[in-house]
C-alpha cells in the first residue's frame, strides 16, 4: 500500500487592510473528518481523493485541513503560530508516509512570516525527510516562493479565473504525485520571474489574453513528460518580497524542456502586459453615468472593497456618491458593519432605526454614513455560495432600507464572486436599477450576461485595481505597473530533488 496524507492551509490576503486576520477565521478539519468533509465539496483535496480513491493501492492519511472563511487582512503572529503548530503536529503524528498532497492558496502573510506556506513546506521536511515526495496545489494568485519550489516536488496552479477548477486542479495535482510513486517519474521545474502585477478583463481565461499562456500550458501538460505548466500572476494586495508573476513548468526529468517551455510562457505573456489593467472610471463619473441608463440594471463593480481579495468589505463610498448626486434609482448594496447589525437587531424587523453605516473596519478611509433606515430582514447569515455550494457564514446579517437604498449588512465579511449572499437575505439583483459588486470579476452569469451596463469604479479600498496608488514597500522593483519603461530579460530558474 501507498500511504498518502493529505493536508491543507489557505488563505489569501491584503497587506493593504487595515484589519487583521485570526485563528477563529478558518474552517479546521481534521483526521477522518478532513475527508468527509471534502468528499461533500468540490475543491482540491476533493479532487485529489477522487484520484486517490480510485486505486486500491492507496491509503489515504488525512492529517489536517485550514481553509480561511474568506480573505482577509495579514494574519497575526500569535495566531500563526497556534495554526503552523497545529498543521505540523498533525503531520508529525501520521507516521511515515510515501507522498503527501499539499493543498495550499500561496498568497497567505503573517505579522511575522512574509512566506507561510514556504515556512510550512520547509518545515514538513524537517519532519519527513528529503525522500517524501510533496505536491503541492496552489491558485494562480499565490505568489510563488523559492522556498516553496525548494521544498516541493512539483506544484500545480489552477488554470482558470474566475476560478471554476478547483477540484480539477486538486485530481492533476494528485495524478503527479501517482507518477512519482508509481512510474517513477522524476520532477523538474523551470521558473521564469516576470516583473508585472496585473488586473483587468484580460485575466479572464476563457476570453482575455492570458488565456493564451493558459493555452500553452495546458498544451505542455498534455505532452508525455509534462506533468505541470502554468503562470500565476499572483495577488497584487499581498506585498511581499517575492510577489511577481510567474511562469513555471514541470517535467518528468528533461530540464532542457522545461526552461524552453516556462520561458516561452513567460515571453507571451510579457508580450500583452501592457493590456492588463483596468480601465477605472472615477467614482463621481461612474454615478453619474449610471444616472444616464433608463433600463435594465447597472452593476458598479467595487473591487477596491473586494472581499474575496482581502478587502474589508465595510466600504459606502459608492452609496455615499449616490446619496450626494442625488440618484433616485433603486440601490442594492453588500456592507459589512457589525455595529449597524446588532442595532438593528436589538430593533427588530419593522423598526425603523437611525444607524451610522460604513468604515466600522477601515475607518481611515471610509467614513461613516447616517441612515435612517427601516430594519427588513434579520438572518444568522449561514449560507451556501451559488457557485460552488459552499458553506458561508457572513455572521448576524440585516436587510436595512432607506428610501431607495437597500443594503446587505454583515457582521464578517464573505466572499461576494456570485450572487449568493443577496439571495440568502430575499434580495434579488434583477430588481434594482443598480447594484454593487464587490469583486474584480465574476462568471459572466452572475452580473454580466443580463446587467444593462458594468462600470470599473476606481474608488477608494485596500485592494483597488488602481495598484499603483496602494503603497507598495516589499516587493521587488522594478515592477509593472509601479513602475515604466524598464526591460525585461527572462532567466528561467531550475528547482529539482534529485
Amino acid at each position: 500500500m501507498l500511504r498518502i496524507a493529505i493536508a491543507e492551509c489557505k488563505q489569501e490576503v491584503s497587506t493593504f487592510s487595515p484589519a487583521r486576520s485570526h485563528y477563529a477565521d478558518f474552517r479546521i478539519v481534521q483526521g477522518q473528518s478532513l475527508l468527509d468533509h471534502h468528499r461533500r465539496v468540490r475543491e482540491e483535496v476533493g479532487g485529489a481523493i477522487s484520484v486517490f480513491d480510485s486505486d486500491s493501492r492507496v491509503e489515504l492519511v488525512p492529517a489536517f485541513g485550514a481553509s480561511a472563511n474568506t480573505s482577509g487582512g495579514i494574519l497575526t503572529a500569535t495566531d500563526f503560530e497556534k495554526l503552523s503548530g497545529e498543521f505540523l503536529k498533525s503531520l508529525a503524528d501520521v507516521g511515515p508516509v510515501d507522498g503527501i498532497f499539499f493543498s495550499m492558496h500561496g498568497a497567505m502573510q503573517a505579522e511575522n512570516e512574509d512566506d507561510p506556506e514556504g515556512f510550512l513546506l520547509q518545515e514538513a521536511r524537517r519532519i519527513f525527510g528529503e525522500s517524501v515526495p510533496f505536491v503541492v496545489s496552489l491558485d494562480l494568485h499565490g505568489v510563488l516562493t523559492d522556498r516553496m519550489l525548494q521544498h516541493s516536488d512539483a506544484v500545480v496552479a489552477y488554470h482558470t479565473y474566475p476560478h471554476v477548477d478547483f477540484f480539477e486542479t486538486g485530481a492533476r495535482a494528485a495524478r503527479v504525485l501517482m507518477r512519482i510513486l508509481t512510474e517513477g517519474a522524476r520532477p523538474v521545474t523551470a521558473r521564469v520571474k516576470i516583473p508585472a502585477l496585473v488586473r483587468g478583463d484580460e485575466m479572464i481565461t476563457d476570453t482575455g489574453l492570458v488565456g493564451e499562456c493558459i493555452r500553452q500550458a495546458q498544451q505542455v501538460e498534455s505532452l508525455g513528460n509534462g506533468l505541470s505548466a502554468a503562470v500565476m500572476w499572483g495577488n497584487p494586495f499581498t506585498d511581499v518580497p517575492e510577489l511577481r508573476t510567474n511562469s513555471f513548468v514541470v517535467t518528468d526529468g528533461d530540464v532542457a524542456a522545461a526552461e524552453a517551455q516556462a520561458l516561452e510562457i513567460a515571453n507571451i505573456f510579457w508580450r500583452h502586459h501592457e493590456k492588463m489593467r483596468v480601465p477605472l472610471t472615477s467614482l463621481s463619473e461612474s454615478v453619474r453615468i449610471a444616472g444616464t441608463v433608463t433600463s435594465g440594471t447597472v452593476a458598479m463593480i467595487d473591487a477596491a472593497d473586494a472581499t474575496s481579495s482581502g478587502a474589508s468589505g465595510d466600504s459606502n463610498a459608492i452609496v455615499r456618491e449616490v446619496i450626494n448626486q442625488g440618484y433616485r434609482g433603486r440601490v442594492l448594496a453588500p456592507i459589512v458593519d457589525p455595529v449597524a447589525v446588532r442595532q438593528a437587531f436589538a430593533a427588530g424587523v419593522g423598526a425603523t432605526i437611525q444607524t451610522r453605516v460604513g468604515g466600522a473596519v477601515d475607518p481611515g478611509r471610509f467614513t461613516p454614513l447616517e441612515l435612517t433606515a427601516k430594519v427588513r430582514l434579520l438572518s444568522d447569515g449561514k449560507f451556501r455560495s451559488e457557485s460552488f455550494g459552499w458553506p458561508w457564514d457572513a455572521g448576524d446579517t440585516a436587510v436595512l432600507e432607506a428610501d431607495h437604498l437597500t443594503l446587505v449588512v454583515g457582521t464578517r465579511p464573505v466572499s461576494l464572486f456570485d450572487r449568493s449572499w443577496f439571495w440568502a437575505n430575499g434580495q434579488n439583483p434583477r430588481h434594482f436599477d443598480m447594484v454593487v459588486v464587490k469583486s474584480p470579476h465574476c462568471e459572466h452569469k452572475m452580473f454580466a450576461a443580463w446587467c444593462t451596463r458594468l462600470i470599473n469604479v476606481d474608488a477608494p479600498g485596500s485592494t483597488s485595481a488602481n495598484v499603483k496608488g496602494l503603497g507598495h514597500t516589499k516587493c521587488a522593483r522594478p515592477m509593472f505597473p509601479l513602475d515604466e519603461g524598464f526591460e525585461f530579460l527572462p532567466r528561467a530558474d531550475i528547482f529539482r530533488r534529485w
